[in-house]
């Protein structure tokens, strides 16, 4: 009988194995998180009716955010400071839903003009009396080697990704601990987690944000309803590139590759609302290689070092060529 009882527990047990690898091999995020999106609560469900303000809201994520939030019945902020697109984005969020004209609420913002926090966060409590998430989604990213960057880009990198985001959240956060409730979502990066060549000022940017809401949350403990989460993407579809500083502050990015190979904007925010539906505190969102990334940088930090490099190099060997130099990360294109 204990024969059979053990038999039963190790089969038990590789067959869990068996199915977590799976998962790991053909999966597009953590663990975690997968397991949230098969079993756990649906943002149609648990999002309908709540007060999101969305920051970055003009393209990219942003803007595909507020199309799925607005599907799923939530009353939106839009932010950015392109009023024009916000109006353009606001318009398809009427048509694809059932929200009315007064469910969506467009608020342009500039993330560098600090002291504007306040007020647009009174705007918004005026506006719909509560706010129930914050995604702060708003940034730029970089293309620029180190060596050839003005210190002026480092400094513009953290103004708006860092402490812009710090500020914006001193304004939400005690309205949030005053209800006892709410959601303050960041998006950072794979490189928040890890470096990549070009991409110093950038990952110094969302290293900071990790850090900063990781602490955050332990401040927190006392208000167990309220979630800090942290979305940590790999490559995903959107013009982030397009938007990023390089070696100057007004000089553009010469080369812009196709982003067939990258993760579907739709794909990675369904993920993202699927964690905020759940409360997951970090997601890790990306197709493979980058996933197997995340999970070597965490438990195996030596042999990421030696991947990191061994792309790395190849990455700024692209750069200086003038070619795309995210092309050195794929082989062929991927679907998503």
């Amino acid at each position: 009988m204990d024969w059979c009882f053990c038999s039963l527990l190790w089969s038990f047990i590789l067959l869990c194995l068996l199915v977590h690898v799976v998962c790991f091999i053909f999966g597009d995020a953590d663990l975690t998180l997968q397991l949230a999106s098969l079993i756990g609560h649906k943002p149609e469900s648990r999002l309908r009716g709540l007060v999101v303000w969305v920051t970055g809201a003009s393209s990219g994520i942003g803007e595909e955010l507020a199309y799925q939030l607005a599907t799923c019945g939530s009353r939106l902020v839009l932010s950015a400071r392109r009023e024009d697109q916000l109006n353009r984005v606001k318009q398809k969020c009427l048509e694809i839903s059932s929200l009315k004209d007064e469910d969506v609420l467009v608020l342009p913002l500039d993330l560098l003009d600090r002291k504007s926090h306040e007020e647009k966060t009174k705007t918004v409590i005026e506006y719909f009396g509560y706010i129930d998430v914050l995604i702060n989604n708003g940034g730029r990213s970089q293309r620029s080697l180190f060596l050839e960057t003005r210190v002026e880009v480092y400094e513009a990198l953290m103004e708006l990704n860092f402490i812009g985001t710090v500020s914006l959240t001193k304004q939400v956060l005690p309205h949030m601990t005053q209800r006892g409730r709410g959601s303050v979502v960041t998006v950072s990066s794979v490189v928040g987690l890890a470096g990549a060549p070009l991409s110093t000022g950038y990952s110094a940017s969302k290293h900071a944000l990790q850090g900063f809401f990781n602490s955050l949350r332990t401040e927190l403990t006392d208000f167990p309803s309220i979630l800090i989460s942290m979305v940590c993407p790999g490559p995903v579809q959107s013009d982030i590139v397009n938007n990023s500083f390089t070696e100057e502050l007004n000089k553009p990015v010469a080369v812009v590759g196709s982003q067939e190979h990258k993760m579907s904007t739709s794909r990675c925010v369904r993920l993202m609302l699927v964690g905020i539906a759940n409360g997951v505190k970090e997601m890790w969102i990306a197709q493979q290689p980058f996933l197997m990334f995340y999970y070597a940088w965490q438990y195996a930090p030596t042999v990421a070092w030696a991947m990191t490099n061994q792309l790395g190099r190849k990455r700024v060997q692209n750069f200086k060529a003038g070619v795309d130099a995210d092309s050195a990360y794929f082989t062929k294109p991927k679907t998503s």
